[in-house]
């Protein structure tokens, strides 16, 4: 499945639970969708907490699930084609050089 499917999968499931309504108490505005992705990637290293090895990793990939669609969704209300953006980090990564400590 391509990302833009992925995304407009997600913006018929925010607007099904009615939370692009102008009354919504889920307002879905970009801050509080940053610090939804932000809440969303703490639970994420929970599952790593005091442990190397992931106990349960259905959870985890629910949680990386949750993850990647507030990051669909703030890149697409923000108006960022998130897959050029990550195209054109990797191109910029590549010419990165990262010392070893």
């Amino acid at each position: 499945m391509e990302l833009k499917e992925l995304e407009t999968l997600m913006h018929a499931f925010v607007a099904a639970k009615g939370w692009y309504a102008a009354d919504s108490p889920k307002a879905q505005t970009p801050r509080n969708l940053a610090a939804s992705l932000a809440i969303e990637a703490a639970e994420v290293l929970e599952h790593f907490q005091w442990r190397e090895e992931v106990k349960d990793p259905q959870a985890l990939a629910g949680e990386l699930a949750d993850v990647a669609l507030y990051l669909l969704q703030l890149a697409s209300i923000t108006g960022i084609d998130l897959e050029q953006a990550i195209l054109d980090k990797l191109t910029v990564n590549h010419t990165r050089e990262w010392p070893l400590p």
